[in-house]
């Protein structure tokens, strides 16, 4: 069983999103390495951040990122540090606002560029992005996740892929689906990226 990225195209209906992306942190004992690099503020503790990745029509995980020392990796950093460069041309990522600075180009954000589009297009949106941290809480529920890992740190990633193999044949099986997001499809694509950034204004050629 593997998480396989093309996955994220199943039961496509041609929308620019096909996947929700949102980081998830872990706590890890600070051993050797520097306090300040992986203290993550989510939880005023050391340690390390991975990058999930869900298919918005079906639910499940198709990417993981990671790991990444916190204090120095950002999340919209994560983003661009690979899934930014695999994705299609013209296909973007629901996120939440931490990503904002690839708004609208390579993700659709709160406070981005077509955030204020009705209450609708923002309800659906949400839905997708809770459905994100649903499935970070999820993967948490493993023992191994919940609390410190006090191991050596290197083994951290191949515990966090395991749990993450074992979520998703859980989602499979549908023993412990995720929630459904109904009337997310074509209906709520807006086009391109470049379609939907403002005109210029001629302003700075008049400044010069």
């Amino acid at each position: 069983m593997q998480i396989i990225f093309e996955n994220r195209k199943m039961d496509d209906v041609g929308n620019d999103c096909l996947l929700q992306v949102d980081g998830t942190d872990c706590k890890t004992q600070n051993q050797g390495v520097s306090h300040k690099s992986f203290y993550s503020f989510k939880f005023n503790h050391g340690g390390l951040r991975y990058e999930v990745g869900l298919c918005i029509r079906t639910g499940h995980i198709v990417w993981i990122n990671g790991p990444f020392p916190p204090g120095d990796w950002p999340d919209v950093e994560v983003f661009r540090s690979s899934l930014k460069l695999n994705i299609d041309e013209n296909e973007r990522v629901e996120t939440d606002d931490g990503y904002i600075g690839e708004d609208p180009c390579f993700t659709k954000c709160p406070g981005g560029v077509r955030f204020m589009e009705g209450q609708q297009w923002h309800d659906k949106r949400s839905k997708v992005r809770n459905r994100g941290e649903t499935a970070n809480h999820r993967l948490k529920t493993f023992k191994v996740l919940q609390g410190t890992f006090r191991h050596d740190i290197e083994k951290h990633s191949m515990c966090f892929r395991a749990c993450a193999v074992f979520a998703q044949l859980s989602f499979e099986v549908g023993s412990k689906n995720l929630f459904h997001v109904p009337g997310y499809n074509q209906e709520w694509t807006d086009g391109t990226p470049a379609a939907i950034l403002p005109e210029p204004t001629g302003d700075d050629d008049d400044e010069l």
